[in-house]
C-alpha cells in the first residue's frame, strides 16, 4: 500500500510539475505572398508541443485585418491544445477599425482566386511549424475570415474541416463536386441583416450538390459579428448600430459547438 500511495504521490507530483512549466507560447512570423509582405501569429502550449504534434488550427480574421481579437481565439485554440496560426489577408501591420477602409481593403478578395490563395500561404506557415499532425487540420474565419475558409476549402487545402462564424456565403463552384473533403460548420447569427436567406439558402444548395458534409447552426437574436466583444463599440464609432454586435450566449455556444465539431474532424482532442 505504502509503494502505490508513493507512485500515486509521484504521479500527481509530475503532473503539477507539467502544470507549471506549461505556458502558451506566442510569436509574430513574417512572411510573403504575390509580392507583399505578411505577419501572422502563431501561437502552442510549448508542453503539448513536446509531447508530439497537435492539431493545427488556422484562424482567418474579420474585415477588420489581423487585430487582437483575432490573435485571442488564437491564445484560446492554443490552451484547448491546438497549433493555431491566426493569418495576416492584407499586409504587415494593415489592420483598421474604419468600416469603408475596411471594405476597400477586404473588397478586392470576393469572387477572386486571391482569397483562397492568400489564406493558403498562411497554412502553409502552420504547416511548416513541424508542430502540426497534417492530417488534422482545420480553418476557423469571422465574417470575412469565415467566406475566407469556404473558399479555401473549395481550392482543395489539406483541410478536415472549417468552421464559418458569421461568415458571407461563398457558393461551392462546380469545380467542388465530389472533390471538397473539409467538413463545413456554418455558424449563423439568425437575425444577421448582412446575409440574406436566399443567399443561404443557395450556399446550402450548391453545399449539396458538391456533396459536401455540412452543418448549419442559427443563433437567435445574433447579428452579425456576434462573436466579438468589441462588435458594438465598432459598430457605435463606424455607423453600423443593428447591423454588428456581440451576443454572449451565441459566442459561448458557437464556440462550444466549434470544440465538439473538431472532437469529430480530428478524432479526439
Amino acid at each position: 500500500m505504502k509503494t502505490f500511495q508513493r507512485l500515486a504521490v509521484s504521479a500527481a507530483a509530475l503532473l503539477a510539475a507539467d502544470a507549471a512549466f506549461a505556458k502558451v507560447v506566442t510569436k509574430s512570423v513574417v512572411y510573403e505572398h504575390a509580392g507583399t509582405k505578411l505577419e501572422g501569429f502563431l501561437a502552442y502550449d510549448d508542453a503539448k508541443t513536446a509531447k508530439g504534434k497537435l492539431p493545427g488550427v488556422l484562424v482567418i480574421p474579420e474585415w477588420w485585418g489581423l487585430n487582437a481579437f483575432a490573435k485571442g481565439r488564437a491564445v484560446e485554440l492554443a490552451a484547448m491544445g491546438d497549433v493555431a496560426f491566426a493569418v495576416d489577408m492584407y499586409g504587415q501591420g494593415v489592420v483598421t477599425e474604419d468600416p469603408k477602409k475596411a471594405g476597400e481593403l477586404a473588397g478586392p478578395f470576393y469572387g477572386k482566386p486571391l482569397m483562397a490563395e492568400r489564406a493558403n500561404a498562411g497554412l502553409e506557415q502552420l504547416l511548416k511549424t513541424g508542430l502540426v499532425d497534417p492530417r488534422k487540420v482545420a480553418a476557423i474565419g469571422f465574417c470575412f475570415g469565415g467566406s475566407t475558409a469556404q473558399a479555401l476549402a473549395y481550392s482543395g487545402a489539406p483541410l478536415a474541416g472549417i468552421v464559418s462564424f458569421h461568415g458571407g456565403p461563398v457558393n461551392a463552384p462546380a469545380s467542388a463536386a465530389g472533390t471538397v473533403k473539409a467538413k463545413f460548420l456554418l455558424l449563423n447569427g439568425a437575425d444577421d441583416p448582412m446575409v440574406k436567406p436566399e443567399a443561404r439558402a443557395a450556399l446550402e444548395k450548391s453545399l449539396e450538390d458538391a456533396k459536401v458534409d455540412y452543418q448549419s447552426v442559427d443563433y437567435a437574436g445574433a447579428v452579425h459579428a456576434f462573436t466579438n466583444p468589441d462588435a458594438d463599440r465598432l459598430a457605435a464609432a463606424g455607423g453600423m448600430k443593428g447591423m454588428i454586435g456581440y451576443n454572449e450566449p451565441a459566442a459561448r455556444r458557437s464556440w462550444k459547438a466549434m470544440q465538439v465539431f473538431f472532437e469529430e474532424i480530428f478524432g479526439g482532442h
